[in-house]
């Protein structure tokens, strides 16, 4: 996967619950508990920031492990997200999403 960005849809509820959070489509009702390294790259999701920046600086910088897997299992999480639609992917920045996040309370 070359550069990326990759944005959170709108399209979906998202709830931070005991330091995980959660993830569940509009679309097709499907339902995510993303665990630490997945949340960080969720919450950086905004559109502007390559994935490969995202796991350089976020991931690799808060967690003890090699740049390679980290993108490569990021690229997988993000494959399997925007799958669903809860990932918006594209091959530039990302202005306005079509669809953002809609944080539940």
């Amino acid at each position: 996967m070359s550069d990326v960005y990759i944005a959170r849809s709108t399209a979906i509820a998202a709830r931070m619950l005991g330091g995980e959070m959660m993830v569940m489509s509009a679309v097709d009702s499907t339902f995510f508990t993303l665990n630490e390294v997945a949340t960080v790259i969720w919450q950086a999701a905004d559109g502007r920031t390559p994935l490969r920046q995202i796991v350089a600086e976020s991931v690799c910088s808060q967690f003890d492990v090699d740049p390679e897997t980290a993108q490569r299992d990021a690229e997988s999480f993000v494959t399997e997200l925007s799958q669903h639609r809860i990932l918006i992917v594209s091959a530039g920045p990302i202005d306005s999403p079509r669809s953002g996040p809609v944080e539940a309370a």
